[in-house]
């Protein structure tokens, strides 16, 4: 059963008292975002015992690999944030002890940031933790019923009046 937020319940008795047709639709919609919420809250709750929130474990992620680390304006531009929101999650690496800032070699101005020992394992750990708890998420799904439900989420971006511009369309990720 799907539990949906105390404004939506409203909404869908008086949508029904007003006789608006198809509740259906509403229903859908919120059940869709209730499911969206929910997600959202299990995944702060898995990532805080490692003293991550998701931004902070996007950046971990992204510098897995990355011996010589990246700029902050890398991570900003892969993590689709803005520089200024950068700053704060990689002061909280830093309190954490996950990452490094250090000089470039050959220009001092530029800043690469770069893993710890512990960043590395952090990163390494929770990224395959998560990767089985979104492997639980569709457990007993077949591959056509995945593709069936991404093909519905595609359609529902297409009626999204705004789902044309946004950047993370589902259609646009690998």
């Amino acid at each position: 059963m799907i539990m949906l937020e105390q404004k939506h319940r409203a909404l869908l008795e008086e949508a029904k008292r007003w006789a608006v047709e198809p509740t259906g639709n509403l229903r859908a919609c919120f059940e869709l975002l209730a499911l969206a919420g929910a997600i959202d809250r299990d995944c702060a709750a898995r990532l805080a015992p490692h003293r991550l929130s998701e931004g902070k474990f996007v950046l971990l992620f992204l510098l897995l690999g990355q011996p010589d680390g990246l700029s902050p304006h890398e991570l900003a531009e892969r993590a689709g944030v803005t520089r200024a929101t950068i700053t704060g999650l990689l002061d909280g690496l830093e309190r954490n002890e996950f990452i490094t800032r250090r000089s470039g070699l050959e220009d001092r101005r530029k800043i690469a940031v770069t893993l710890t020992d512990l960043g590395q394992k952090v990163g390494q750990d929770v990224f395959n933790e998560h990767s089985r708890w979104i492997a639980t998420l569709f457990a007993g799904f077949t591959v056509e019923e995945r593709q069936t439900l991404n093909g519905f989420l595609q359609r529902v971006w297409r009626n999204l009046d705004i789902g044309a511009e946004h950047p993370a369309r589902p259609e646009e990720r690998t």
